[in-house]
C-alpha cells in the first residue's frame, strides 16, 4: 500500500507563548496542546495521586501486610511494561520497608498471560499471603477466584480496559475502571504502579511507619527511570501527564542518576546516555528487554533492571543483547519461507477488511510472525496469522497466532477486550501495543475472526487504515541544521499520539546507495544546500533507483554522531521518486 503524505492543517497557536519558535508553536498546537501549563513538565504539574481511585483500599491492604511482614508476591507480565512495573514494585517495597516479597512472571509458553490459577498455585506453594499484579489482572477472574479459595489476598494494578464486570480482588487500581475519575486514562502499567507506591508512602507516613521502623522516608523519584522506560516501550499515548513522567525519567538518566541495569542497556545498545531521547526506549532498550520474554524468561530482564552493580548489569545486558540478536537471526532465517506464504495469498488492496486473520494447517509456526508483519506493512491492517501448535499431534486442536498491529490499535488491549467479553474463545494471549501472541482452538477460528473484524472496525477509524503520513509541512532550508535539530529534540518527549515533528519537501537526489543490506544512504539537495539522509529498511526492489533524479521525502530532523562529531541528518520516513 503506497503511503500518502498529507500536511496537517494549520491551527491557531496564539494561546502559546511567543518565546517558542513559530514552527514549534504550530507543532504543539497541531498536537492539541491547549495551554502553556501542558508544556510545564515538572513533577508539581503531575495529576494528584489521590485522583486515582482504589488507592486507599490498596494502601490499607498492603499496610496490613507490612505490619504482619506477610509474604508478598508480585505477578508481572512478559513485556517491557510488565518488566519495569515488576522491577519498580520490587524496589519500592524494599525502600518502603518490606522484607518479604518476591516476583513471578508467567512463562508465556507454559502459562500464557496474567494471573492464572496455575500461577496462583505456584505463589501459594511459595507461602504467598498477598498477590499484587502489575500490568495485568483486570481480566484474570479465574486466577483471582483461585486465590480467594486459598485465602490469598489480591491487589490488582493494571491499565488495560476492563470488561462489563470487575474481578473479585481485594483492591483494584486502574485508571480505566468505570468509576475512576483519574483525568489521564493513558497511564502505562508502570505508571499505575508508581502512583500506587506514591500513595503507599503517604499512607505509611500518616501511620508513623517510618518513625516506628526507624527508616528514612525514600525519595521515590529515583524510580522515574523505570517509569519512563516502561511508558514509552508500551506505546501508550504521551498525554501531558505521561510526558511529565517520561521527561523526568529522561532527565535523571541523562544526568547519570539511573540504575545500573538501564545504564548497561544503554551501553550495549550503543546509545549516548547524555543525549538519550524517548524513542531510544522504544527502539533500543525495550526490544532487548522484550527479547527475554520472547525467547527465554522475562525474569532475566527484570533481574537486569534490579542489578545492584554495574558489572553484574553489564553481563546481563550483554546476554539480553545476544537474545535480541538471536531473535533477529531467527526471523531473518525464515524470511524466504514467509515470502512463499505471502506469494500464495490472493489479496488485493480493494475491499480489504479492517483487520486480517488467516489460518492454514500447513503453515509453520516459526514464520507466522514475519507473515503477519508483512501483511501489516503491505496492506496497513492489523494482522494475525495462525499455525498449528503441534503439527505432529492430530489430537491437539490448538492453533497459535502471531499478531502485528498499526498505529491507532493496541493489539493486546483488543485481544484482552475479546477475552473479557467472550470468555473461552481465546485460551492464552499476551503481548503489547504493536505485537502479540495468542492460542485458540482450530474450531474457534471463524468465531474469533468474526470478533476480531467486529472490534477492529469499532476501534479503528477509516483514516487510520490509509497509511497516511502526517507532515508538519515544509521546513525552511536555513532551519535544517544541528541547532534546530537539538531544539526540537529538547522540546519533547515525543511519542505515541504526540509524534515527533515530521516535515516533507521535494529534493534533488545527488547520491544514493545501499548500506547494511537494506538501508538507503542519500545525499539530498535543496536550494543549493546538500543534506545527508538515511532511510531504514527500504524496499530494495525499488531503491536505489538510477532513474530517479528528484524525490518527495517525508523526514524527521536527526542528529548523527560519528567519532565525537555531531551533524544534522534527515531521517527519511517515506521517499517517492518524482
Amino acid at each position: 500500500m503506497d503511503k500518502q503524505i498529507i500536511r496537517r492543517e494549520r491551527v491557531s497557536d496564539e494561546h502559546l507563548p511567543s518565546s517558542y519558535h513559530p514552527v514549534l508553536k504550530q507543532i504543539y498546537a497541531a498536537r492539541g496542546v491547549k495551554s502553556e501549563t501542558e508544556l510545564a513538565l515538572t513533577l508539581k504539574e503531575m495529576i494528584a495521586v489521590d485522583a486515582l481511585s482504589g488507592l486507599a483500599k490498596g494502601c490499607e491492604v498492603l499496610f496490613d501486610a507490612f505490619q504482619r511482614q506477610a509474604n508478598i508476591t508480585i505477578v508481572g507480565d512478559f513485556d517491557a511494561d510488565g518488566a519495569t512495573s515488576t522491577a519498580l514494585m520490587m524496589e519500592a517495597l524494599t525502600l518502603l520497608g518490606s522484607r518479604n516479597h518476591r516476583f513471578i512472571v508467567p512463562n508465556r509458553f507454559e502459562y500464557g498471560y496474567g494471573l492464572t490459577p496455575e500461577i496462583v498455585d505456584i505463589a501459594h506453594q511459595q507461602g504467598s499471603e498477598l498477590i499484587i499484579t502489575v500490568d495485568n489482572g483486570i481480566s484474570c477472574f479465574a486466577g483471582i477466584e483461585r486465590a480467594q479459595t486459598l485465602g490469598i489476598q489480591v491487589i490488582v494494578t493494571d491499565h488495560h480496559l476492563p470488561g462489563e464486570r470487575l474481578p473479585p480482588a481485594d483492591a483494584i487500581i486502574n485508571p480505566n475502571q468505570h468509576d475512576c475519575g483519574f483525568p489521564s486514562k493513558a497511564l502505562a502499567g508502570v505508571g499505575v504502579a508508581f502512583y500506587f507506591m506514591l500513595a503507599l508512602r503517604k499512607h505509611l507516613r500518616e501511620n508513623h511507619w517510618f518513625t516506628q521502623q526507624q527508616l528514612p522516608e525514600p525519595n521515590l523519584a529515583q524510580l522515574l527511570d523505570l517509569v519512563a522506560l516502561g511508558t514509552v516501550a508500551d506505546v501508550v499515548p504521551l498525554d501531558a501527564n505521561n510526558r511529565i513522567l517520561v521527561s523526568q525519567g529522561l532527565k535523571r538518566i541523562r544526568a547519570g542518576r539511573t540504575r545500573p541495569g538501564i545504564q548497561a542497556l544503554i551501553e550495549v545498545a550503543k546509545r549516548n546516555q547524555e543525549q538519550l531521547v524517548a524513542s531510544d526506549f522504544g527502539f533500543a532498550l525495550g526490544p532487548r528487554i522484550n527479547a527475554a520474554g520472547r525467547l527465554d524468561d522475562m525474569s532475566f530482564g527484570i533481574n537486569c533492571l534490579l542489578a545492584s552493580d554495574l558489572m553484574t548489569a553489564r553481563a546481563m545486558a550483554a546476554e539480553l543483547d545476544d537474545l535480541n540478536k538471536a531473535r533477529r537471526e531467527i526471523e531473518q532465517g525464515m524470511q524466504q519461507e514467509a515470502e512463499r506464504v505471502l506469494t500464495s495469498l490472493k489479496f488485493s488492496e480493494d475491499n480489504l477488511p479492517f483487520a486480517i486473520a488467516l489460518y492454514q494447517a500447513d503453515w509453520h509456526q516459526g514464520v507466522i510472525g514475519i507473515v503477519a508483519g508483512r501483511l501489516k506493512e503491505k496492506f496497513h491492517r492489523p494482522s494475525i496469522v495462525f499455525a498449528k501448535a503441534d503439527p505432529d499431534d492430530n489430537t491437539n486442536d490448538e492453533i497459535k497466532g502471531s499478531a502485528r498491529s498499526i498505529p491507532g490499535l493496541h493489539i493486546r488491549d483488543l485481544l484482552e477486550h475479546i477475552d473479557s467479553q467472550h470468555p473461552g474463545v481465546i485460551r492464552k494471549f499476551g503481548g503489547h501495543a504493536m505485537a502479540a501472541g495468542l492460542s485458540i482452538a482450530a474450531n474457534d477460528f471463524e468465531q474469533f475472526n468474526r470478533l476480531f473484524q467486529q472490534y477492529a472496525e469499532t476501534w479503528l477509524s477509516k483514516e487510520s487504515l490509509t497509511g497516511t503520513i502526517l507532515s508538519d509541512g515544509e521546513l525552511e532550508t536555513n532551519l535544517i541544521n544541528i541547532e534546530f535539530a537539538h531544539y526540537l529534540r529538547e522540546s519533547g518527549p515525543w511519542g505515541q499520539l504526540f509524534p515527533e515533528p515530521m516535515f516533507d519537501d521535494e529534493f534533488v537526489i545527488l547520491q544514493q546507495r545501499i548500506v547494511g543490506e537494506k538501508h538507503l544512504k542519500l545525499v539530498l539537495e535543496k536550494s543549493g544546500v546538500a543534506f545527508d539522509a538515511i532511510a531504514f529498511n527500504i524496499d530494495v526492489k525499488q531503491w536505489p533507483n538510477a532513474k530517479a533524479k528528484n524525490a518527495h521525502v517525508a523526514y524527521k530532523l536527526d542528529i548523527n554522531e560519528f567519532r565525537g562529531k555531531q551533524s544534522v541528518q534527515l531521517m527519511v520516513d517515506h521517499i517517492k521518486a518524482i
